[in-house]
């Protein structure tokens, strides 16, 4: 297994309202976008500085016809999406979207674990996307997954990834926080509601974006040396 494999890599948001989504986004977390050509569908990239690190497209009809909602859906290293989509399926998860290639860009697969929360398996077809050591202003700092069984949701990402058990933290009736490697990227916490991931992006002027954005918005104790946030979009 190599160090990159585990590593969370990209960020796509399925929206019904692809131009209201940048707008918000461009306002509140200072995202650009930049167009991706040669693809199947319309596809735009989510960039900060000149770095893409994710994408947003028009929720498709296949996935509304399962249900779908508008929804994020991260991506996370695969050494082999293969071989992992069947692991993962071994240990009881569900395959929603079977491994494809993206030309040109890669192989990825969508599962979700057995307790229902959703992700995708990818590998690029060129270099292993970068990483940095520490996230920076704008870009996603923190996953975390809210899970009714943090020990069984545990034992599964640990199994397909590698993952290890650093501390753990009581938090009261809100569970228990797992912080989960590498480098204490992300935790596992305990919650009465159907387990889903969500992820927190790095703002430096948090009061500042949070001041008239109405209930959607909350302060959180800095997990790191800066504040963070999570947000409802409008779409």
């Amino acid at each position: 297994m190599s160090d990159t494999q585990g590593n969370f890599v990209w960020y796509e948001l399925m929206t019904s309202d692809v131009n209201g989504a940048i707008k918000f986004y461009k306002d509140v977390i200072g995202w650009g976008t930049q167009a991706f050509e040669g693809g199947e569908m319309p596809y735009t990239m989510w960039t900060v500085g000149e770095t893409p690190l994710g994408g947003v497209m028009t929720l498709p009809d296949e996935a509304k016809k399962m249900g779908a909602p508008p929804h994020w859906l991260a991506y996370v290293a695969a050494d082999d999406v293969d071989a992992l989509t069947k692991k993962a399926a071994s240990l009881g998860a569900k395959t929603y979207m079977p491994p494809k290639d993206i030309p040109k860009v890669g192989r990825f697969s969508i599962i979700a674990d057995p307790q229902g929360a959703v992700i995708a398996l990818f590998k690029g077809s060129g270099p292993e996307m970068p990483r940095a050591a520490e996230a920076t202003n704008g870009h996603f700092s923190w996953h975390e997954l809210i899970a009714g069984e943090w020990e069984s949701a545990f034992r599964f990402y640990s199994q397909l990834f590698g993952w290890q058990k650093t501390d753990a933290m009581d938090m009261g009736p809100m569970g228990t926080s797992l912080p989960i490697p590498p480098k204490r990227v992300g935790q596992l916490d305990t919650a009465a509601l159907p387990e889903f991931w969500q992820h927190l992006t790095l703002r430096r002027e948090l009061d500042a974006l949070a001041g008239g954005r109405g209930s959607g918005w909350r302060r959180l104790d800095a997990r790191r040396k800066s504040a963070t946030a999570r947000s409802r979009s409008p779409a």
